[in-house]
């Protein structure tokens, strides 16, 4: 499935977060939100994406962002990823990645000369449960410049 582009609606999904606590989607991306999807918790790229996020907060509020991270691991893992880097903003789980297939963020990839499925690190603005800019295959050092960036050169007014 190719990545949803901008204007598209977000569609319901209910996920559980690092708490076990049901959550839309719908109802999450009614505000300014960076959805933003990774591979794995607790991995080096995952963990420095998630620690520039954390420690990008004061900048993240003065944007009116909500930070919202989805990955495939279980609530269990979340948790213990969240606690152990004090992340202060809400991951979700995609175990069954038809969350990540309907972004399409999901597919194959390949590594050390193996190949298999797994989530492409890729971002969205979304407002309204509209998408307003998607960031496909972003590196975890520079993820938040981009989407700083982008906020930067495209006023919401306009939106």
């Amino acid at each position: 499935m190719a990545l949803l582009e901008t204007g598209e609606t977000v569609a319901d999904f209910k996920l559980m977060d690092q708490e076990e606590n049901e959550h839309s989607l719908s109802d999450l991306c009614e505000k300014l939100t960076l959805l933003y999807f990774y591979p794995r918790a607790m991995t080096p790229g995952c963990t420095t994406q998630a620690c520039i996020i954390r420690d990008s907060s004061a900048e993240i509020s003065k944007r009116g962002l909500t930070v919202i991270g989805i990955s495939c691991d279980a609530p269990a893992k979340l948790k213990k990823f969240k606690e152990k880097e004090h992340l202060d903003f809400m991951l979700l789980s995609d175990p069954d990645h038809k969350v990540c297939s309907y972004f399409g963020v999901w597919g194959k990839k390949k590594m050390a000369g193996r190949e298999y499925e797994g989530i492409y690190r890729s971002s969205f603005i979304i407002d309204k449960g509209r998408i307003l800019a998607s960031f496909p295959k972003v590196s975890p050092k520079t993820h938040l410049t981009e989407i700083f960036n982008w906020l930067d050169a495209n006023p919401l007014s306009e939106h």
